[in-house]
């Protein structure tokens, strides 16, 4: 029997659904799925029937970020090849920015559908997406905040504004679907079972505008956008992220995973009661909150 590919395309109507479809994987990105990603934006872009895209993830949750195996299997094979070299790092990491940008680029809307967990890597594909919609009780953030990484695609700032933005990414807390509505993440957030068909019905009232039309729009509004200086502003968070995965932290941290990927996430989180150790979003009191005794870096330390 023949492997499901990691991205599924299907039509209805003027609509094409987008699908990540490793949901063992809570659809955890690899460069197999980016190659689907372009590959089926550019057959709904050549498909004259198709006016907006919706895309949503298979399974449990809408995307897990970057494949952990394959990160660290990556950062073994360039250890072993040699002392690390910043600019081939970020060709390497340039690759998915411009795929992800591809959602922001393509001439028809991109509607992202949002459940479950949507993190990391993840959280750029809803953010490069013209609109996002996700379930009341998803869980959004960029753990990769607290160590490891950088946001490569820049959009926590144009989407959510300064404060916004630097509260989350100063501390990595992740947000619930509520929440991400509140702060501009997303358009609006449902309860989990009318999910698909808000977001549907979202992209079929889109569809009723001519092609022409919507691509003047979103062009306009774009436009806008990259003259504050997000082009920049990507640059910048590419070759901090791999600043981030090659300092002595970064180092530390992905030769820990390595041995221990489950007990190594588990001591970044812990000590700030989110992702698996608890409901905690940036919304809680943080005078409900009681720090950790130890030093608040032993976690990053060899």
């Amino acid at each position: 029997m023949s492997e499901e590919p990691d991205l599924l395309y299907e039509t209805e109507g003027a609509v094409a659904t987008l699908t990540l479809n490793r949901p063992r994987k809570l659809n955890a990105v690899t460069p197999a799925m980016i190659d689907e990603l372009d590959r089926s934006l550019a057959r709904a872009k050549d498909d004259p029937e198709v006016r907006v895209i919706r895309l949503r993830g298979a399974g449990r949750g809408f995307c897990a970020g970057y494949d952990l195996d394959w990160a660290s299997a990556l950062m073994e094979e360039t250890d072993r090849s040699g002392p690390w070299d910043p600019m081939a790092d970020f060709g390497v990491m340039s690759r998915y920015v411009e795929s992800y940008m591809s959602l922001w680029r393509s001439p028809k809307p991109v509607v992202a559908q949002v459940h479950g967990i949507c993190v990391g890597g993840g959280s750029d594909l809803a953010l490069c997406s013209d609109l996002v919609v996700c379930a009341d009780d998803a869980r959004i953030g960029y753990p990769p905040a607290r160590i490891w990484g950088s946001p490569t695609t820049a959009m926590w700032f144009y989407r959510l504004g300064l404060e916004r933005s630097k509260r989350l990414l100063l501390t990595g807390d992740p947000m619930d679907g509520r929440l991400a509505a509140e702060w501009g993440f997303a358009i609006a957030s449902h309860p989990g079972e009318q999910l698909d068909l808000a977001a549907m019905r979202l992209c079929q009232r889109i569809a009723l505008v001519p092609a022409a039309q919507l691509r003047m729009m979103k062009l306009l509004v774009n436009t806008a956008v990259e003259q504050m200086g997000l082009f920049t502003t990507q640059t910048l968070g590419t070759l901090l992220d791999g600043s981030a995965r090659h300092g002595p932290q970064g180092t530390g941290f992905s030769s820990r995973a390595r041995a221990d990927l489950a007990g190594t996430l588990s001591a970044r989180d812990e000590a700030f009661g989110d992702y698996g150790f608890g409901g905690r979003t940036a919304a809680d009191p943080l005078l409900d909150w009681t720090p950790p005794e130890r030093g608040a870096t032993d976690w990053t330390r060899d």
